[in-house]
């Protein structure tokens, strides 16, 4: 598998087919499907938010919809991508707690700009939305000759 150095070496980026090289062998095409992931930014975002570390019951009760099954996977993929740091204390029952990495608080700084877009632009998307769903709901107008 190629690396980012390699992939500079070979100057891809200067390539004719930038986008084409890019979806076939940029390395950060995995990066952007895991933050591509609605849960992987809510979790992100929950962490950035909060003051310290946070368990595991509490990032479920604050991140309404989610299932344990889906936070279980999100955490271990942002754990396993150097975003977020697990802790666990040898009690009984384990204490088990979450807190950003300094990458994952470095990207935090960048999610936090695209959801504050989000919610200033909502409305506009909404209305974009609605207005399309009308259009595509009407019949077909013929074409007149």
């Amino acid at each position: 598998m190629d690396t980012a150095p390699e992939l500079l070496q070979e100057n891809w980026f200067e390539s004719g087919n930038l986008v084409e090289d890019y979806l076939e062998r940029c390395p950060a095409r995995d990066v952007l499907a895991v933050l591509a992931d609605k849960w992987v930014l809510l979790v992100l975002g929950t962490l950035r938010a909060a003051d310290g570390p946070v368990r595991f019951n509490e990032l479920r009760r604050r991140l309404d919809g989610i299932t344990q099954k889906v936070l279980t996977r999100t955490l271990r993929a942002l754990e396993r991508d150097g975003l977020v740091r697990r802790t666990v204390y040898p009690t009984v029952p384990p204490r088990v707690e979450y807190a950003l990495t300094e990458l994952g608080a470095d990207l935090g700084r960048i999610t936090h700009v695209m959801g504050l877009w989000a919610v200033q632009h909502s409305g506009e998307i909404a209305l974009s939305r609605s207005e399309f769903d009308e259009r595509a709901a009407r019949e077909p107008e013929p074409l007149s000759s």
